[in-house]
């Protein structure tokens, strides 16, 4: 089997705010913006990886979801639990402090953890956790 990962999706409850921050804070670019208002779907990525992509949907878009989880999924989001990615970079330091630069929520700063990693981690607008690692 040859598989990659293509697209993953993280929810936001505000499109101007998520697409600030993944844009203009993370350096991703904008590869599509569909719907309007909250009901909008961005797709960004990283530049120098054009085939590995995060959607930014609205979280309760689908019908299929009855209104007690729509509750549970704005409480989890606000709590900050509902969504999370991993990205790496090979100076964890410097890309801490370039996003520490901006208006951010700082949940971890770079720290060396027990099971071998070094990392840190923000929130973004939605309130997903965005933990960043170190790889050599």
């Amino acid at each position: 089997m040859d598989l990659t990962i293509h697209t993953t999706a993280l929810p936001h409850d505000d499109p101007e705010a998520s697409l600030a921050f993944y844009r203009d804070v993370l350096g991703f670019e904008v590869r599509s913006d569909v719907g309007k208002d909250r009901m909008r779907w961005i797709v960004v990525g990283p530049p120098q990886q054009p085939g590995t992509s995060i959607l930014l949907s609205p979280p309760d878009a689908d019908p299929g979801i009855a209104e007690d989880e729509r509750r549970t999924i704005r409480e989890m989001m606000a709590k900050g639990t509902y969504g999370w990615i991993m990205l790496a970079t090979p100076n964890l330091d410097e890309t801490f402090e370039k996003v520490q630069s901006h208006d951010v929520e700082v949940v971890q700063e770079p720290m060396d953890q027990p099971y071998g990693v070094r990392d840190c981690a923000f929130r973004d607008p939605a309130g997903n956790m965005i933990r960043i690692q170190e790889v050599r």
